[in-house]
């Protein structure tokens, strides 16, 4: 702890939590603490602190944490959590929205539904932040969110920030290209179309059916692993017999194979060593390598 509080730029410290337990803030409820986790109020402040924060100290990005394993470990360096600090939505006009990286997507759905205009209800199925979804061009019930992207805000490890066109950026099923490495997503301008018919009961209604046929409130990451080309992952996996199977609290959900459930007890490690089975056994029944969905970060125990 003294020396990440050694390291922290001196007019930040009061604003930093040193050993924060990531527990509290993925939504599998496990992993060890962060040397540093901060969490910035606007994306002029997190320039500066960048800018201010010695080259050799390693930063990491968290959002509403549906997306990350953070091994029981903890991780090294600086965790930076845009969610509660960049949480600007605004509308800019008729149809176009600003949106920070912090704000969490089912509220760009709700929102963008009472604007009418859309098509937005999908990112109320996505359980993460904008920044999230832009990083991995998450999606949900057939929608996808780069095709509404029209530009982004960026900033880099030196602090530097830019705006970037969408057409600067390849991107396909859940992954995305950037034009340089090194940068993050700050915030977001999207182009959705009038949408005059548009109301909560479509979110609801799409919600209701997600409900029914995924274990929503369970203590999960949502969906672990990335759909395979022309097929589904929780197909393979059922179809090899995982469901039910569990490495001590860790357990492949009896509801929707492609969820992997922490039951209360579990370990980081219990849920990293029970992805890995899923996947040699899928591997060997189906000859397909599943690829994790989910970012797994930080040091072992």
């Amino acid at each position: 702890m003294s020396e990440a509080r050694r390291l922290i730029p001196f007019e930040f410290v009061e604003h930093v939590a040193f050993d924060e337990p990531l527990s509290r803030h993925t939504s599998w409820h496990v992993g060890g603490p962060a040397d540093a986790f901060y969490t910035p109020k606007s994306a002029d402040e997190l320039a500066r602190f960048l800018a201010a924060l010695p080259l050799s100290v390693p930063v990491h990005w968290l959002g509403l944490g549906s997306n990350t394993l953070v091994r029981d470990g903890g991780v090294r360096g600086v965790v930076i959590s845009l969610h509660l600090g960049l949480d600007r939505l605004e509308r800019l006009t008729a149809t176009r929205v600003h949106a920070d990286a912090g704000v969490p997507c089912a509220r760009v759905a709700r929102q963008c539904v009472k604007w009418l205009i859309g098509p937005a209800e999908f990112f109320a199925g996505i359980p993460g932040t904008v920044g999230g979804a832009l990083a991995m061009n998450a999606g949900a019930w057939g929608g996808e969110t780069w095709p509404y992207v029209v530009e982004v805000d960026v900033v880099d490890r030196r602090g530097t920030q830019r705006t970037r066109t969408a057409g600067e950026y390849g991107y396909g099923y859940r992954k995305v290209r950037p034009p340089v490495t090194g940068e993050w997503f700050v915030a977001a301008r999207f182009e959705f179309g009038a949408q005059p018919d548009a109301t909560l009961e479509t979110i609801k209604s799409l919600l209701v059916k997600r409900r029914d046929s995924q274990p929503i409130g369970a203590w999960s990451c949502g969906s672990t692993f990335t759909n395979p080309p022309g097929d589904f992952a929780a197909r393979l996996i059922e179809s090899a017999g995982l469901k039910g199977y569990r490495v001590g609290g860790a357990v492949v959900s009896g509801k929707h194979a492609n969820f992997l459930i922490n039951e209360g007890s579990a370990s980081a490690a219990d849920i990293e060593r029970l992805i890995g089975h899923v996947q040699s056994v899928v591997e060997r029944r189906h000859g397909v390598r599943l690829v994790p969905e989910v970012r797994i970060v930080g040091d072992p125990a």
